[in-house]
């Protein structure tokens, strides 16, 4: 059997556990020596690949490579960088084969969510159309919960777990103090488009008066005066308003509550704030003390409160990757499968990626309650077991160990390119 390198890159925000699926992919494909060889890493994403600026996994030891499994952020570099269409941009698409074909890699794992697959997707097409020889294979990845086909994306269990857990947290501070204090406290928490994180948490609380008292969804659009009168009744009831609100908040119109009017590299809008924004409302219109806070980075980096599924499935589909492609798929991703809820039990399934690229998936209604501020029973059942187990890494003179990299960079072989 011949042997051919792999190319392995991470795209997009990062998450708590997306290093676990760097471990999954790598570890595999050592034990797969006998189809793959090297496996050559994209430092910072697919820019990585367009600028040869590669690194050569087999530098790593064992230790390092397991310890990835434990450690945040991407190890190898991520980027925002969306290749265009193929027709108008095809330089890069014939430069990344050309660099594929200088290293002979014929393995193309890449690590991201909806817009990593539609760039997955394309390099396979046009690799087929050029007639060199390359599996590409989507891991997913995304703390929005937002790709289609797979139950959940590997990423978001944990982000659910910290934001439940501050949630909780904070509404017991509040509580403590509300009789002379802060009145109104307001978390805001990712999700542009799609209010799974959102969701996550009202599993702080369950039943009349626990917080969080609202949850603030993309999906519900926003109406002020609802959402006062909401806040009004809680601080009269129960002393104190919890609110989670997500960062795509927005009204009938769809403009977002916290539009800043820049775009990212991707093209969608940046927004500004919606935690201080919706404060400001409530100081406006009912005058109560508040706090606010932004979980941004803080809750999509925090491994010491991994959540154990999450891991495991984390590090599963990225494994499950290097199995579809020996196997000589091409063009799939491996999809989690709910198999059942209790007791919970899932299996990774392939999925096509001309069904993954470029699809969000949004929360059902079913999952918000009739009024807008909550989650649903069903909802309740579906996050549950996202956040179940913990998964501690180790700890060193107080604080989590980390993987530590040589990232030794594989010898060029191209000419340089201009992106």
């Amino acid at each position: 059997m011949a042997q051919h390198n792999a190319f392995y890159a991470q795209s997009g925000g990062v998450t708590a556990v997306i290093n676990a699926s760097a471990c999954g992919v790598i570890e595999a494909c050592r034990q797969h020596s006998d189809h793959i060889g090297k496996v050559y890493a994209g430092h910072n994403g697919i820019i990585g690949a367009l600028t040869e600026d590669l690194i050569d996994v087999s530098q790593e030891s064992v230790e390092e490579i397991a310890a990835l499994r434990h450690t945040p952020g991407g190890a190898f570099g991520s980027c925002r960088y969306k290749l265009k269409d193929i027709e108008s941009h095809r330089a890069q698409y014939e430069r990344l084969i050309e660099v594929f074909k200088a290293h002979d890699i014929r393995y193309f794992f890449y690590n991201g969510g909806g817009d990593s697959a539609d760039t997955c997707l394309k390099v396979s097409q046009l690799s087929e159309k050029m007639g060199y020889p390359l599996t590409a294979i989507h891991v997913p990845k995304t703390v929005d919960n937002d790709l289609p086909i797979t139950d959940n994306s590997p990423g978001f269990g944990s982000v659910a777990k910290y934001i439940a857990t501050s949630t909780l947290e904070a509404s017991l501070d509040i509580a403590s103090m509300c009789a002379t204090s802060t009145k109104v406290f307001v978390l805001e928490v990712m999700g542009r488009h799609a209010g799974w994180i959102a969701a996550a948490g009202a599993l702080a609380g369950e039943g009349e008066g626990q917080p969080p008292h609202l949850v603030i969804f993309p999906e519900v659009p926003f109406e002020r005066g609802k959402v006062m009168a909401r806040v009004e009744e809680c601080v009269k009831k129960y002393g104190y308003c919890v609110i989670v609100v997500s960062e795509g908040a927005r009204y009938e119109d769809g403009t977002f509550l916290a539009d800043s009017g820049n775009t990212d590299a991707f093209g969608h809008r940046q927004l500004g704030g919606v935690a201080p924004t919706l404060a400001g409302m409530v100081k406006q219109d009912l005058g109560y003390k508040y706090h606010w806070a932004v979980a941004d980075y803080l809750q999509r980096a925090a491994r010491h409160l991994a959540s154990r599924t999450d891991v495991e499935q984390a590090y599963a589909v990225g494994q499950q990757a290097v199995e579809l492609a020996v196997a000589g798929k091409n063009a799939m991703m491996p999809a989690i499968k709910r198999v059942s809820e209790e007791p919970y039990e899932w299996r990774i399934e392939p999925a096509p990626l001309a069904e993954v690229a470029n699809r969000e998936k949004f929360m059902p209604r079913e999952y918000i309650r009739e009024d807008g501020f909550g989650i649903t029973d069903a909802c309740r059942r579906y996050l549950s077991p996202l956040i179940q187990g913990e998964d501690y890494p180790p700890f060193e003179n107080g604080l989590p160990k980390v993987a530590s990299l040589k990232l030794a960079k594989a010898e060029r072989k191209l000419p340089e390119f201009k992106l």
